[in-house]
């Protein structure tokens, strides 16, 4: 009796593994999320996406109309929809706009004084735009490893985001090509923002 208990012992157990193998689906699809990465020329939003996406820099060319990447992380897929900062082109931006559900803005933290006031213009009209004033923002303070670069509370001061931004999801992020961990940091504490977003919607 003990063996035929011990034998019908394994047999329930590998049963039981033999269900736990075959009826364990795939593992849950990761959330897409459409954004829209904007900042003006040499800002380095091509440098960082392609470091997100472990691309060569060799390979990177700067963006001049607009392209397209899917920035994988371990919780989401992040559809990244860069677009070029010459002046020739910043006039066309809003027509790309429809559709994201959050917002990348790369500034130059190391720029000239003229480049920095062009960048500030550029995100107050961005925080402000009807398809884009109610979507979580990432801000890159990029190019933190240069000496002339501005720290987060100076760019904070001078772009004045605590007051036009209140009320609004922003983060204000420093970062350079240098450390890639902060900056996939800055793009999770963005992901929170995007979930924190689609559950809201949920329970309305």
């Amino acid at each position: 009796m003990l063996h035929l208990s011990c034998v019908s012992g394994c047999k329930s157990s590998m049963t039981t593994c033999f269900r736990a193998l075959c009826c364990k689906g795939p593992p849950p699809a990761r959330p897409e999320y459409d954004l829209v990465c904007i900042g003006l020329t040499g800002s380095g939003k091509t440098s960082l996406l392609s470091k997100l996406c472990s691309e060569s820099p060799d390979s990177v060319v700067s963006t001049t109309g607009f392209s397209i990447k899917a920035v994988p992380f371990q919780n989401a897929i992040l559809n990244v929809k860069e677009l070029g900062g010459a002046d020739n082109i910043r006039k066309y931006w809003s027509r790309y706009y429809q559709g994201s559900q959050g917002v990348i803005f790369v500034l130059d933290s190391a720029s000239s004084e003229d480049d920095l006031e062009t960048a500030r213009n550029e995100l107050h009209s961005a925080l402000q735009h009807p398809q884009l004033c109610t979507l979580p923002f990432l801000i890159l303070a990029n190019h933190q490893d240069k000496p002339a670069a501005r720290s987060v509370q100076e760019v904070k001061k001078y772009f004045e985001l605590e007051p036009l931004a209140r009320g609004k999801r922003w983060i204000l992020q420093p970062c350079s090509l240098d450390d890639t961990d902060a900056l996939k940091d800055s793009f999770s504490q963005l992901i929170n923002l995007l979930e924190e977003k689609d559950h809201e919607a949920v329970r309305m």
